[in-house]
């Protein structure tokens, strides 16, 4: 049994591309189901963010696997494989593994070291288990990318300083409030914002983190929340300070604005050129953090707004994460030693320990079964004698399992090893 993994993001992708190819959180159970029916995948997990739409799986065929994966992702993003097949990239066995260690522990991210990478691999893990779709294998391997991720995080320095999507985005927003581009620079907690109104249009992860952190900012004239639940904008508005306004509000609340935040899950375009009309040509910094795209590309035409997305986000974190980089090499210590822990136990465990116990449990029964019926012959014997007997036949067995149990456990975290795994089974007629 291999575990594999199919994907692209924003290394190897274009953002339209990650657009087609992104599965919200909604649609999740729907995309597991089908990815769950395809003939060559076992277990599967569906990680997706602004940034990536990776799939794990298990499968005795690599290739065939693999087919099932890019066939999905084709019908998913209503596209020709062709499209997108130079952007995908795959790994299977130890590098698939070794891969969402690193996606977990940030070191894979645009941002590096991000923090909402590690809840978002723990919530997809969540996400496979209680739809039935993941077991054992990506069970395991969750959790150890889950753990690598924290000591990571907590060993090194990699998450010191600016690592989330939502903060570069502030500090984007705020740097050119301020005067003007400086990567690294100390926004939005210095002042960047002051005498500024904001507005964040989306309640949901992105958008309260984004209004968590320009409401504490220094000197901030207004942060208004729009979102089309107005219960929800209203709960974030009350937890942060900020100020409430409907839906239909939003047109005028965005033509005061100095800045703005675009951070919902719509799966289209919300906000467009009219929207910011009768501006005048005041200045208005917008940010577009959805996936696919929150705001049309004809608003950077309005005479006064400056717009960015994604790919702006990610050139102005690479600028600003130079001292962290200088982490990676322990960071990639910690991935290292966790992902030995991984091929040591998890695969063990899941393929190579359930077989090996079934065939010494047959091997016990049939010991025990021959024992019986020479019972009668036996009889005579004295108990020391009995004993020794017992201990003889133990020992055989013992000897004999010995090493197809070492090497079958040497190579169980290798697509080798479910193979010969299988074939123990098949050849001892063996029912792990």
């Amino acid at each position: 049994m291999s575990v594999v993994v199919v994907g692209l993001n924003h290394r190897s992708a274009p953002l339209d591309v990650l657009e087609r190819t992104a599965v919200p959180g909604d649609a999740l159970p729907k995309a597991l189901a089908d990815l769950a029916g395809r003939p060559h995948l076992d277990e599967v997990m569906v990680v997706s963010t602004c940034m990536r739409t990776e799939v794990y799986a298990t499968t005795e065929r690599f290739h065939g696997a693999l087919g099932d994966i890019r066939d999905f992702l084709a019908m998913w993003s209503g596209t020709p494989p062709e499209t997108f097949s130079t952007s995908l990239y795959d790994y299977h066995d130890r590098a698939a593994a070794g891969h969402l260690l690193r996606v977990a522990a940030g070191l894979d991210s645009a941002v590096l070291g991000e923090g909402e990478i590690l809840r978002q691999v723990r919530s997809a893990g969540d996400v496979a288990r209680e739809e039935r779709a993941a077991g054992p294998v990506l069970g395991e391997l969750v959790r150890r990318a889950v753990e690598a991720g924290k000591r990571v995080r907590s060993e090194t320095a990699i998450s010191r300083g600016t690592t989330s999507l939502p903060h570069t985005a502030a500090m984007l927003a705020g740097s050119h409030l301020a005067g003007g581009p400086a990567p690294g620079a100390p926004c939005p907690g210095a002042g960047c914002f002051s005498g500024r109104r904001v507005v964040v249009v989306g309640a949901g992860e992105m958008g309260s983190a984004l209004t968590g952190l320009v409401a504490s900012a220094e000197g901030v004239a207004a942060v208004l929340v729009v979102n089309r639940t107005s219960a929800r904008a209203e709960a974030l508005a009350r937890a942060t300070g900020a100020t409430a306004v409907p839906w239909d509000g939003l047109s005028e609340a965005l033509g005061s604005a100095d800045a703005v935040f675009c951070a919902t899950d719509a799966a289209g375009t919300l906000l467009g050129p009219d929207h910011f009309a009768g501006r005048d040509g005041r200045r208005c910094v917008v940010v577009d953090l959805g996936v696919p795209r929150n705001v049309d590309a004809a608003v950077a035409d309005v005479p006064g707004v400056e717009l960015f997305d994604l790919a702006d986000l990610q050139a102005h974190a690479d600028a600003a994460v130079a001292g962290r980089r200088a982490e990676v090499p322990a960071a990639q210590e910690i991935l290292a030693e966790e992902l030995e822990r991984w091929v040591g136990t998890s695969s063990e465990r899941s393929v190579a320990a359930p077989v090996v116990a079934a065939l010494h449990r047959k091997a016990e029964g049939i010991r025990a079964a021959e024992l019986q019926r020479a019972a009668s012959r036996l009889a005579e014997l004295e108990p020391e004698e009995r004993r020794a007997v017992e201990a003889l036949t133990r020992g055989i067995v013992a000897k004999l399992l010995h090493d197809p149990t070492v090497r079958l456990k040497a190579v169980s975290g290798e697509a080798r090893g479910g193979r010969l795994a299988g074939s123990l089974a098949e050849l001892f007629d063996l029912d792990p």
